[in-house]
């Protein structure tokens, strides 16, 4: 085995894989259960990043229903039941990921994943996917009871939960994620296929992938490695 290099904080949904369709089709099942027009996938796209129940308080604001928040945990809840029958029914890992993962596994570094999607919901999705097995650890907001932008969700991936024992690198598709990292102490890789739009690069990553190819060789870059 190689000697360990340190650890690669990935972002999962846009990021490694293309959630959006299972995302919104179980939003806009809500939104049909509710009485109100589907949004569709490529409105839906743009209000992934911030976890579940943003995602729900937004479909629901972008239809004019305004929920108090009992009545907004319920319609969480019943989402959580609609798209955990379907995780990966449409969902797949971005071109290069399979490879690149490989790649930054064989060379000694240790990956976890940090998301705003629910534990359990990210790691059904990526056994769905065959990506667990690569990752040390994946955290959700209710893994440690504290979500991205917060850089303690970064922070406490770490082993020992803290900076300086190894090289750091946060890899993710939106200004939550470059917000988080930089927060935290930590380089961060914007990529430009998932979610976040023209506010990815306003965020300011310190490097900027295009191609997942391209990732393993950023890493060692801003590691110094």
């Amino acid at each position: 085995m190689p000697e360990q290099r340190g650890t690669v904080i990935f972002d999962l949904d846009g990021t490694l894989v293309d959630s959006a369709p299972d995302l919104a089709d179980a939003l806009d099942a809500l939104l049909a259960e509710r009485g109100h027009a589907a949004l569709g996938l490529d409105d839906v796209r743009g209000l992934i990043g911030h976890g579940v129940a943003e995602l729900v308080r937004k479909g629901l604001a972008a239809r004019g229903e305004v929920l108090e928040p009992d009545g907004q945990a319920e319609a969480v809840q019943r989402f959580l039941m609609l798209y955990t029958k379907n995780l990966s029914r449409f969902s797949r890992p971005y071109p290069g990921v399979i490879d690149g993962l490989r790649t930054l596994r064989q060379a000694g570094w240790r990956m976890v994943v940090c998301t705003n999607k629910l534990e359990a919901s990210a790691r059904g999705l990526m056994e769905d996917l065959d990506l667990l097995a690569g990752f040390a650890l994946v955290a959700g907001p209710d893994t440690f009871g504290v979500a991205k932008p917060d850089p303690e969700h970064l922070l406490r991936c770490l082993p020992g939960g803290v900076l300086g024992q190894s090289a750091v690198v946060m890899v993710g598709d939106s200004a939550v994620d470059v917000a988080a990292a930089k927060a935290a102490g930590i380089p961060v890789i914007g990529v430009t296929w998932g979610y976040g739009g023209a506010a990815l690069e306003s965020a300011r990553p310190d490097a900027v992938a295009r191609d997942f190819a391209e990732v393993p060789a950023l890493i060692g870059r801003l590691s110094g490695l």
